[in-house]
């Protein structure tokens, strides 16, 4: 019992590490997505693993054939996709204390001084131990954008941003959730007539 209660505390931990995308989308209120079928990848994602753009593209073709989309030569709409990647610092502090009866300049001072709370002696207030962690770590951001293919208008945004985990697995895992959720609401108009 004791060894399974180890044991989901410790996947909850892991679980709570995970980073999951923040996701965004916008679309053309007055555009009837019912009317589009057929798209092709006009500009691929491109500024990551190419591994990790593959399994991006195979997730968004993925998520447009369950809605009915296919590829086409011959469009209806394009799509555009773009991976940006930046490298960002995590400082962290942390303070153990405050350490009782050190050293310094405190409350009510038992030695030489200027009153209480002035002068050196054995103060109230000691220092704290101060720890500090300095963290490298890469966020990324994913943009899929949807053009009509004879007018060019902008019909759709999709927006998935996050810390990149440093494993292939987990970032295959995060990615498709960042697409299941940019897609979950997809497409808009025939979603919105359904309620």
């Amino acid at each position: 019992m004791k060894r399974s209660f180890g044991i989901l505390v410790a996947a909850l931990l892991l679980a709570g590490c995970a980073t999951t995308p923040t996701v965004f989308t916008d679309f053309d209120p007055g555009v009837n997505f019912g009317q589009y079928q057929t798209y092709r990848w006009t500009q691929r994602p491109e500024g990551f693993s190419p591994l990790q753009t593959e399994r991006l593209i195979a997730a968004v073709d993925a998520k447009l054939r369950e809605r009915g989309w296919t590829q086409s030569t011959n469009p209806q709409v394009n799509l555009t996709g773009s991976i940006v990647t930046e490298t960002r610092v995590r400082v962290d502090n942390f303070n153990n204390g405050p350490m009782w009866g050190g050293w310094g300049w405190g409350g009510c001072c038992w030695g030489p001084g200027w009153g209480p709370g002035w002068g050196p002696g054995w103060g109230a207030w000691g220092s704290f131990n101060t720890t500090t962690t300095v963290r490298n770590y890469t966020y990324g951001t994913v943009v899929i954008d949807m053009f009509d293919a004879q007018t060019q208008r902008p019909l759709w945004r999709g927006i998935a941003m996050g810390t990149v985990p440093d494993s292939p697995i987990a970032q295959t895992n995060a990615m498709q959730v960042g697409v299941d959720r940019m897609f979950a609401q997809f497409p808009p108009a025939v979603m919105a007539q359904v309620r």
